[in-house]
């Protein structure tokens, strides 16, 4: 397939990397990457596989629910953002909202011959299988699955743990009675929300997983769900956790990438609380601080950092293969949002902490794996 120069070239970050203690590098995965500003196009790369003179080129492209999400996307783009601040990397973001052109925007992508090239997302899985032996001679990280060839770095981010410590963050806090800025909970009710993106089987599988997380804490508790039709309109999402905060949900918890910023907007509309999904969403969306409890987070800036670090390094055998985020691995966490930092009731930490001991020692039975049911 012939490469694409229709534009859109991207220049790295401007913003220094500093040392920073890890709980920070966690927080900063989708603020860090809203901050270096979102440049791409839908469809549009950079030509010639960077169009920078930096010794080594890397492409990310998007999951369709594009960049600029403050969550997954800019996650993984953060981790290449930091590398390229420690490296000589030009880093060239894709933007590619239709799942439908992948296999061809893949194409354009290795055409032009970059070190690396990072699929955000298990879409991309099909169009790799094809594309990782047509590229011999091109790096690619795949994020959410594992494509069995010498050239790929397949990253299973465990999804379902991150989602069970979703579930005991809004089962405990539920429980409790919490009054910040407005917002309250309604210990008398302990109704929590879901709202998912799109009704797919990894975000169907989140859902379970939180599922199982309320109820370890405690299953009389109810949980109200639904999904609201996009990863990048926040309209349907909106509407969903409204009519949960109606039902008598005090929390709801979005798996819903950019659009999950409805419920945010519903919690402070209707004086309740959310819960934010991949990186410190407080951060990411500051606007909404004072209703974001936590985060359940997965450090996927950390896992692009590390293997474009091993591209740059040739230890590409380090990364190669089926590669895990895990909560073992302390890269599958829960931070509590940061006007709530130091302020949360002690049945939080000794809960979180149980559960992650519970999943550590394989005390949690999930019903789901990281990827589906």
């Amino acid at each position: 397939m012939p490469h694409r120069k229709d534009g859109c070239s991207r220049k790295d970050s401007d913003s220094e990397r500093s040392s920073v203690d890890r709980r920070s590098f966690l927080r900063s995965g989708a603020a860090g990457a809203a901050a270096v500003g979102g440049l791409s196009l839908a469809g549009c790369m950079s030509g010639g596989g960077g169009g920078g003179g930096a010794e080594y080129q890397m492409t990310i492209i998007s999951s369709p629910a594009g960049f600029d999400d403050q969550a997954f996307n800019d996650n993984a783009l953060s981790g290449l953002e930091d590398a390229a601040e420690e490296w000589d990397i030009d880093v060239n973001q894709v933007e590619e909202t239709n799942q439908g052109a992948y296999a061809e925007r893949q194409a354009d992508a290795a055409e032009a011959g970059p070190d690396l090239i990072v699929l955000v997302a298990d879409q991309h899985t099909d169009p790799l299988q094809e594309n990782a032996p047509e590229y011999p001679d091109v790096n690619w990280m795949l994020i959410n699955n594992v494509v069995e060839e010498p050239n790929v770095s397949g990253w299973i981010e465990m999804n379902h743990e991150m989602s069970f410590l979703a579930g005991v963050g809004a089962g405990t806090l539920t429980q409790e009675e919490i009054e910040h800025e407005g917002s309250s909970t309604n210990p008398d009710e302990s109704t929590v929300g879901f709202v998912g993106g799109e009704e797919i089987p990894l975000i169907e599988a989140f859902e379970v997983s939180y599922r199982q997380g309320v109820e370890w804490v405690d299953d009389s508790i109810e949980v109200l769900t639904g999904y609201g039709g996009s990863f990048s309109d926040p309209s349907g999402v909106n509407d969903q956790a409204v009519s949960q905060f109606d039902s008598g949900a005090d929390i709801v918890w979005h798996a819903a990438s950019a659009a999950g910023e409805g419920a945010f907007q519903a919690a402070d509309d209707n004086n309740r609380f959310a819960i934010g999904v991949d990186s410190d969403q407080s951060v990411a969306f500051d606007s909404y601080q004072d209703v974001i409890l936590g985060s359940a987070i997965k450090a996927l800036n950390e896992a692009t950092y590390e293997v474009a670090g091993a591209v740059v390094n040739d230890e590409w055998d380090s990364v190669q293969g089926e590669q895990n985020l895990s909560t073992e691995g302390g890269q599958i966490d829960w931070v509590t949002g940061q006007a709530f930092d130091g302020n949360m009731p002690d049945s939080l930490d000794q809960n979180i902490q149980d559960a992650k001991d519970a999943i550590v020692n394989g005390g949690i039975d999930f019903e789901c794996g990281p990827t589906g049911c």
